[in-house]
Parts: structure tokens; sequence; C-alpha cells
């Protein structure tokens, strides 16, 4: 008997693989700029730079870094297996790039009026992953 086995018919958790050569060079950097030039494709450097030009004033350049990294994760998870909807979890770390761009594409959205855009990537969020909309709105 599968103890594990998934009887609500819910889709699966979705963890995306872990980039540890992308993910040391954020960890080191002070500027994450050069990291999502060398790692384009790691959502985490995209959020960095969204989070960063938010915390400047700069939304419409907040806006633009984090749709990237909200892009490049949503290529990243249908690789892995996601099918458009399903947990995301916040506790595997390589999953928190993807999470934490689409929370700034939704404060972006917000802070240039793109209210439905903000309203519909907050819901994302919490759909996603409850635990990241709690961590991350504080």
């Amino acid at each position: 008997m599968n103890l594990h086995q998934n009887l609500l018919n819910e889709p699966p958790e979705t963890r995306l693989p872990d980039d540890p050569e992308a993910r040391e060079a954020l960890a080191s950097a002070d500027d994450p700029t050069p990291v999502a030039g060398r790692f384009p494709s790691y959502s985490a450097a995209w959020a960095r730079l969204a989070e960063l030009a938010l915390a400047d004033g700069q939304p419409v350049t907040a806006y633009a870094y984090a749709r990237t990294g909200y892009h490049r994760g949503l290529d990243q998870l249908r690789r892995s297996g996601w099918k458009g909807h399903g947990p995301i979890p916040w506790e595997h770390a390589p999953n928190q790039g993807f999470l934490r761009a689409l929370h700034a594409l939704s404060r972006a959205s917000e802070r240039i009026g793109d209210a439905e855009e903000a309203e519909r990537c907050a819901t994302f969020l919490r759909d996603s992953s409850p635990e990241a909309a709690e961590a991350l709105n504080g």
C-alpha cells in the first residue's frame, strides 16, 4: 500500500531543480546584475533585481525584472512537469526565486497602476504556495 498516494486527484507538488553554480554566484554577489546576465534562466537573480528596484522606487524597472524572472520560472516549472496549476512549495529553496519574482511582479504591477495584474499575481502566489504568500507579505 502506498501511503503517499494522492487520493484527491490533486496535482503533485512541483519542485524545481537546484542550480548550485547560480545559487552560489548570487549568494556571493553584491550586485545581482552580472548573475542575471551569466545565468539568465535563474529566477532568483531576476527576483533580487526586482526587489532592489522596488526598494529604490523604480516600479517600471522592477516590473521588467520581475516579469523576466516570472517567465523564466514558468519555463522551468513546465519542464519540471507543472501543468499550469498545483502546489509550488516555498520550503523547497529552488522554488523561491520563481515565487519571489511572482510576488515582486504583483507589487510592481500595483505600483504602476495595473490593479488587475497585481491581483492576478497575488492570487497565483497564494494558490501556488500559501506559505510563500505569508512569508513574502509579512
